[in-house]
């Protein structure tokens, strides 16, 4: 007996909507619908975005979530810390012989800019076989600013080098943090201590001036 998946989407729609939706698709830059799932409609900035790229970010835009310049938490630039991620996986994504707006062109018609839809099957595949799947899929800050956390689809090498831009940014903004807050108490600090040291000295600073507010309320000065 065939077995049918509970996620499958059924097509429900007349056969003229569907013949109609089929002589669309033949204008190429037209978008498509089926079920809940809707292609863009492609514009000029699409093929601008595939011949002319105007940055970093588009240039590697065939990975998938590659993070703008702009992108900066707690004073610190989540391009920056990405960005020999990104080379690293253009190094082991393109293929030597294929020029970079060959992929973005798949990107844009194949996945159709997205990491999450397929536009045309074919190309889709075809891009999956020449990046042999490598994508950054995503990245964001989860309970700090400086809480790193990225997703890549990648060999074990590329994913260690995730792991450590991570541990690095969060160790960086940490610091920033402690720093910040020790000067609360004691604008001229400039000692140097790595992140426990620091925490720690904090925890002293926080206590110290606790007593000495309780001591105060104790004990009032007398006019």
């Amino acid at each position: 007996m065939k077995k049918t998946s509970k996620f499958e989407l059924k097509d429900n729609r007349p056969f003229s909507v569907k013949a109609q939706d089929f002589a669309q698709s033949l204008l190429f830059w037209r978008g498509r619908k089926k079920g809940i799932i809707r292609t863009r409609d492609l514009k000029w900035e699409d093929f601008r975005f595939i011949f002319w790229p105007r940055n970093f970010t588009e240039k590697y835009g065939y990975l998938g979530s590659v993070p703008y310049d702009s992108n900066r938490k707690h004073g610190l630039s989540i391009f920056k810390a990405l960005l020999p991620l990104v080379i690293a996986l253009d190094y082991e994504a393109k293929p030597k012989w294929c020029p970079r707006w060959v992929l973005r062109f798949l990107y844009v018609f194949g996945d159709d800019k997205s990491i999450v839809r397929v536009r045309n099957r074919f190309l889709h595949n075809l891009s999956q076989k020449l990046t042999k799947g490598i994508t950054l899929y995503d990245y964001k800050t989860k309970w700090q600013d400086y809480d790193l956390r990225v997703s890549v689809a990648a060999p074990q090498y590329l994913q260690d080098l995730a792991d450590d831009i991570e541990y690095g940014y969060y160790q960086r903004g940490r610091r920033e943090e402690l720093l910040s807050n020790i000067k609360k108490y004691e604008p001229d600090f400039n000692r140097l201590m790595d992140n426990k040291g620091l925490s720690e000295y904090l925890d002293q600073l926080i206590e110290k001036n606790q007593l000495s507010v309780s001591s105060y309320q104790e004990n009032p000065p007398q006019n």
